[in-house]
């Protein structure tokens, strides 16, 4: 299996390659050649196998510069119940008739990112005491990644993390999770801005090859194919939870900002996976569902990105939708540069709606798409505890608020979960007036002495900050 950009570097990369690169150096992101495809038979197979049997199998389709016997050690060290609190890793709930939440927030941080960040420690640490090497990791957080990224790098042989946040944009206990942690390994960033200012500073270093190669710069954000893959995983271990034989279709909502989970939905989709529809569902900062709705793709910028009480999907430039458009465009990385990157560049938009291709996005990908408020976010939360006494958090909420308006009977619709209620106990309260339940381990969190770095949104100042950390071979 080899790797090329979304925006046509001739070179042909391999798993271990782009895994420790990240970006690709022309700016655009890794995708596989090809998609594999599944059939009756593998899906028959995979059915009733293991979680961590189940990423094995499909790890392996993508996955062929690691002996098969090693990636099988590292997805059973990786997806254990210990770490995941249960042996399904990622049991579904029926909410009502036709309703489900698929449960990925049972893992060390709560949400949804240790699936893959999980994962991707483990690997990174393979392949770089395989290659005698160490890594820099650069990231950037609305507020799940982070802490995720953070809990899974902690310690790990080799591995430094420069982790970049909005300042004072997420949750209290988002932001405890992270600059609490006292490991000599992490450095927390709050860049005055907000998230899509800490994402065009990964793109800026990223993209400076000289400064990336000379300070071993990595990524762990869903630019990483890695990170991306590992999610499709749990489509299809959901998918095999509500059905009982492949002739069966499933339509997934999917709470989305930087179309990084909704995408490992698609490319489960592109592999053969029987997904009806896939919703994407945003909250206000709506240019995801903007794009799906009218093939306008537009930037909002600083000031039009809101603050939100969904603070993880805070976002208006998606990074992860430019995989996507690549395949809808046919492969065209001639096309998919000029739009992502000269066109928004330029103008911060693109229209597709005048392009043949743009009816493809509903019709052969199946992508539908809707937004949810404030007060549908309290509504839902309401709705769900009174009727099925189930606590959601708010991006959940957006989610299940969207589902209902493009679910249809005889076809079930699973919601992916994005993080337990606590770490949103403000708009739960508003909600509900009572706190969100805590895991006693995480008791007190926000009163713990809190180490992070407060920098402009500027690449050259945090290219400094780092190359001044690893120069010294400090932490």
């Amino acid at each position: 299996m080899h790797y090329i950009s979304t925006r046509g570097r001739p070179e042909r990369r391999k798993f271990c390659e782009i895994l420790l690169e990240g970006l690709a150096p022309d700016g655009g992101l890794y995708v596989p050649e090809n998609y594999p495809l599944v059939d009756d038979v593998m899906l028959n197979r995979w059915r009733g196998l293991s979680y961590p049997d189940l990423a094995f199998e499909i790890l392996s389709l993508y996955i062929d510069d690691i002996p098969p016997a090693d990636l099988k050690a590292i997805c059973a060290k990786t997806y254990t119940s210990k770490v995941f609190g249960t042996d399904r890793i990622t049991p579904v709930r029926t909410l009502e008739t036709g309703l489900h939440v698929a449960e990925l927030s049972n893992g060390p941080t709560l949400a949804f990112k240790d699936m893959a960040m999980q994962l991707l420690g483990n690997l990174l640490e393979y392949e770089l005491a395989r290659r005698g090497e160490e890594l820099n990791i650069l990231g950037a957080t609305s507020g799940d990644t982070g802490s995720a990224a953070e809990y899974a790098m902690r310690g790990k042989k080799g591995i430094r993390v420069f982790m970049m946040s909005p300042h004072g944009r997420m949750s209290a206990f988002q932001q405890a999770q992270m600059f609490s942690l006292q490991d000599s390994n992490i450095n927390n960033i709050a860049i005055e801005g907000v998230f899509d200012d800490c994402q065009d500073i990964v793109k800026a270093v990223s993209g400076d090859t000289d400064f990336k190669q000379r300070h071993r710069i990595g990524a762990v954000n869903s630019i990483n194919w890695a990170r991306l893959v590992a999610q499709v995983v749990y489509y299809f271990s959901a998918y095999f939870q509500v059905t009982e034989e492949n002739s069966s279709k499933v339509d997934f909502t999917v709470p989305s900002g930087n179309f990084g989970n909704v995408c490992a939905g698609h490319v489960a989709r592109m592999m053969g996976l029987p997904i009806s529809r896939l919703v994407v569902a945003t909250n206000e900062n709506d240019v995801l569902d903007e794009f799906f709705r009218t093939g306008v793709y537009r930037v909002r910028g600083r000031v039009g990105t809101f603050e939100t009480s969904s603070p993880s999907m805070d976002i208006s430039k998606a990074s992860n939708l430019e995989r996507f458009v690549f395949d809808l465009l046919g492969c065209d990385a001639s096309r998919t540069r000029s739009l992502f990157d000269d066109q928004l560049r330029e103008s911060g938009s693109f229209d597709l709606s005048g392009d043949p291709a743009f009816v493809q996005v509903a019709d052969r990908f199946g992508f539908r798409s809707g937004k949810s408020t404030h007060a549908d976010r309290l509504e839902t939360i309401r709705d769900t505890w009174h009727r099925f006494n189930a606590l959601i958090d708010p991006h959940t909420a957006d989610g299940v608020k969207v589902a209902r308006m493009h679910s249809g009977p005889g076809m079930p619709m699973v919601v992916l979960e994005t993080a337990l209620p606590v770490k949103f106990a403000g708009t739960i309260r508003e909600a509900l007036g009572r706190e969100p339940d805590r895991p006693q381990r995480f008791d007190g969190i926000e009163e713990l002495p809190k180490r992070f770095e407060v920098l402009p949104a500027d690449a050259k100042t945090v290219k400094s900050y780092i190359a001044g950390l690893v120069q010294g071979g400090a932490s």
